[in-house]
Order: structure tokens, then C-alpha cells, then sequence
């Protein structure tokens, strides 16, 4: 695993990259203040850490919501498309492993547990696209129900026809044009 702390320098780096996002898109996050998100983030700095992986794989994370009764913020990713850093890969370890042939280089469950992230729910993707029009070329591995998985099978969304769809695949299957989009709690 990953060294999952960041120098002070590449911590102020990535609080300026995600202060200039929440600036740059309000609408996303209209009721929040970006003072109290900035103190929740320097409070956790393994979050902060897994922010900077989400940006270093080209996710593009943004403050998209508050839970009160937690007391916690979500980030999206909010790339346009499914994340550059995190595409060719099969659903799981499982299906990894079941490849006999063309193995891809990781999976979506393990790179996202490196992370320190989990996948977006199809509730969370389906929120996700009314912060705006994401994958309209690409799709993204979401989560996937246990009776679904324990059939082989894993599910993927994208947005066509402005319309938000979710599919299945096998779970071994992999496409350069298929990620996956994440959430983290802070």
C-alpha cells in the first residue's frame, strides 16, 4: 500500500486544487463553506491523502453534499468522464483471478481500497448526474449487490440519450473506455 500521508507541501497543494474546484462550481455545493470543509480535511490527513489519489488518477474530487447527523462531507468524483487513472480494469480480486488470459492490471474494488475510497452506489451515481452530465462517453463500475456478484456478474453506469442507465457485464470483463467513480466521507 501506498504511503498514505502527504508532505506539507503536497497537502497545501491539493487544499489550493480543491478550494479553486469548489469555487469554480457552487452550484454543486451551494450551502456549504469551504473554510469548514478545509478544517475537516487538515483534521484527517489520510483523507486528505486519499483526495490526492482521486486527483492524481484524474477524478477530478469535489465536495458534493453534507450529512448533518454524521457530520461528514462527500466527495465525487466529478471528472466529465470516468477517471483516466482508473480505467481497463475488471470489477474484483475475483474476477481478476478467474482471468485466465489478457489480465488487466488491477481491479476497480482493489484500486479503490488502496484508495482509501469505496464505489458510488447507483443512488450515488444517479445523484451524481444531477450535479451535471458525466460519462456521456465513458461508463464506471458502481457498486455491486452481493446475488448479483456471487453470479459472476457486476454492474456499470453511464449516461446516454440524457437519460442515466445502469447495466450488467461479467465481472472479468474490462474496457478502456469503463472506470469507476468514487466517494469518500470526511
Amino acid at each position: 500500500m501506498s504511503k498514505q500521508k502527504l508532505t506539507p507541501a503536497e497537502a497545501e497543494e491539493i487544499l489550493t486544487v480543491l478550494k479553486a474546484r469548489f469555487e469554480k462550481n457552487k452550484t454543486r455545493h451551494a450551502a456549504l463553506n469551504w473554510d469548514a470543509v478545509a478544517e475537516k480535511l487538515k483534521d484527517n490527513p489520510g483523507k486528505l491523502w486519499s483526495l490526492s489519489e482521486m486527483e492524481r488518477t484524474e477524478g477530478e474530487p469535489e465536495v458534493v453534499g453534507y450529512d448533518q447527523e454524521s457530520d461528514t462531507y462527500l466527495f465525487y468524483d466529478c471528472a466529465a468522464e470516468s477517471p483516466k487513472g482508473r480505467r481497463s480494469l475488471c470489477y474484483d480480486r475475483k474476477a481478476l483471478d478467474a482471468r485466465k488470459a489478457n489480465k488487466p492490471d488491477n481491479s476497480a474494488i482493489d484500486l479503490a481500497d488502496a484508495m482509501g475510497v469505496t464505489l458510488l452506489t447507483t443512488e450515488e451515481y444517479a445523484y451524481l448526474q444531477t450535479l451535471g452530465q458525466f460519462d456521456l462517453k465513458t461508463s464506471s463500475w458502481v457498486m455491486t449487490p452481493p446475488e448479483i456478484r456471487k453470479l459472476g456478474g457486476a454492474i456499470f453506469c453511464d449516461r446516454r440519450y440524457n437519460q442515466v442507465f445502469t447495466y450488467h457485464n461479467g465481472a472479468d470483463s474490462y474496457y478502456g473506455a469503463r472506470g469507476f467513480r468514487v466517494v469518500l466521507r470526511v
